[in-house]
């Protein structure tokens, strides 16, 4: 099985290695770093960020809490697909610059 992850540490850990190694099945691919658009978790957090709570103000936690529910709730009665702005070839090309230059790190 191939998981693709982001290169947040927590992937990393001893305790990770050990479980991998111990279940080969396993096989972890990283997203490339300074790629976050790669990720539409991150992308969606983003949109949440930038339209909802980057100028909100909220006075308490559960002010905060109502904000954020209320773009869950309109974001799933109106989901809006991202587009990618950006040629297949242009990714293409950033990650073949990511794969050359982790290869020849020395690691």
């Amino acid at each position: 099985m191939h998981l693709i992850l982001d290169h947040y540490a927590t992937h990393k850990t001893p305790d990770i290695k050990r479980w991998l190694l111990a279940h080969p099945r396993f096989h972890l691919h990283f997203t490339p770093t300074s790629a976050s658009w790669l990720n539409l978790v991150e992308r969606w957090f983003a949109e949440l960020t930038q339209k909802k709570l980057k100028r909100g103000v909220h006075h308490s936690v559960q002010a905060l809490e109502r904000d954020i529910r209320s773009w869950l709730a309109d974001w799933n009665q109106h989901p809006r697909p991202f587009v990618w702005t950006k040629t297949a070839d242009k990714i293409l090309d950033k990650v073949a610059t990511y794969c050359r230059r982790i290869s020849d790190s020395g690691h």
